[in-house]
């Protein structure tokens, strides 16, 4: 048998060596020729990462049909366009696994050039990344959870004064955009102070969170809005809505309210716990001033309250 020269017998010593170094490793190389678009190479790694027996892998379509349908076409468009321009890059996408579930990947790639600088071929890693993406999916939920938490009252569960804040500013933009009425209207707990005195703060407590489903409860449509402004203050951010409009949502609040009946044996104005209202409404203009807007409603809740409490004061601005 006819031995190999010293430098070919170095060389293939190298290359068993390498392949035997790559082939032992979870990431799984590869490498497909540009011109033929067809794998040259891939580790044998892959039948036991997704199934498919090494000798599967042909060309990039056996590539591009085993990445799940929804990643497939952003999947392939991007690692194409990429690869004409001779640019690194990684893709994460679903790959399917010979028995129908789907796998994380991260294919990580490097473009070879030929002398002239045209592209020879295609060479990388595919890293399975699924228990990664487990855990961001985790913190995502959780990070949405916390922005869903984070505007929202921790007591009475209504709107808190953060997400009123936002969502009034829009809504404000919208009605002087299209020139259409908004209206607002503020709620205060009747002689709450008195309330707590006579009850406790954890009555004072459970009545809060009963007032304010009655508000959200009368602020039906999906636009409306019910916010506890802080203390026995809350909000209702009323769109669209005109001056009528508004009035007949606090009278439902109040009849709502009178049905619930929540005992108040220290009120002046009744033996149940009752409200002060004050709205205002307006089609906004360049010249109108959002907090103005809000500071009439504030007004009106004060006059609400010198005139006697258990009432609505309102009008248009």
């Amino acid at each position: 048998m006819t031995s190999l020269p010293p430098n070919q017998d170095h060389h293939a010593e190298d290359a068993s060596f390498y392949r035997t170094l790559l082939e032992s490793t979870k990431a799984i190389p590869w490498r497909i020729d540009w011109q033929t678009m067809q794998f040259s190479y891939i580790g044998p790694q892959i039948e036991q990462l997704l199934g498919w027996s090494q000798g599967s892998w042909v060309s990039v379509n056996d590539w591009a049909e085993r990445i799940h349908a929804e990643d497939r076409q952003k999947t392939v468009d991007f690692c194409v366009s990429q690869s004409q321009q001779g640019v690194d890059h990684e893709a994460d996408y679903r790959a399917i696994t010979a028995d129908g579930e789907y796998i994380w990947i991260r294919d990580v790639v490097h473009v070879l050039r030929n002398p002239d600088g045209t592209v020879d071929s295609l060479v990388g890693f595919m890293f399975d990344i699924s228990e990664r993406k487990k855990a961001e999916d985790k913190i995502l939920k959780l990070q949405e959870e916390l922005e869903t938490l984070s505007y929202k009252d921790g007591l009475t569960g209504v709107a808190n004064r953060r997400m009123l804040d936002a969502l009034l500013e829009v809504e404000w933009a919208k009605a002087r955009a299209s020139r259409h009425p908004i209206s607002v209207i503020l709620v205060d707990i009747d002689f709450f102070k008195q309330y707590n005195d006579h009850y406790g703060h954890r009555a004072g407590d459970q009545c809060l969170k009963r007032v304010a489903h009655v508000l959200d409860t009368a602020a039906a449509r999906s636009r409306d809005l019910c916010a506890r402004l802080g203390g026995e203050e809350f909000m209702l951010v009323l769109p669209e809505t005109d001056a009528a409009a508004a009035q007949q949502v606090g009278e439902r609040c109040r009849k709502l309210l009178t049905r619930e009946g929540i005992p108040h044996a220290s009120s002046s104005v009744s033996g149940s716990v009752t409200v002060s209202m004050g709205i205002a409404t307006v089609v906004p203009g360049s010249q109108d001033d959002l907090s103005e807007f809000v500071e009439l409603a504030d007004r009106r809740l004060y006059q609400a309250k010198a005139n006697g409490r258990d009432r609505i004061e309102a009008g248009v601005s």
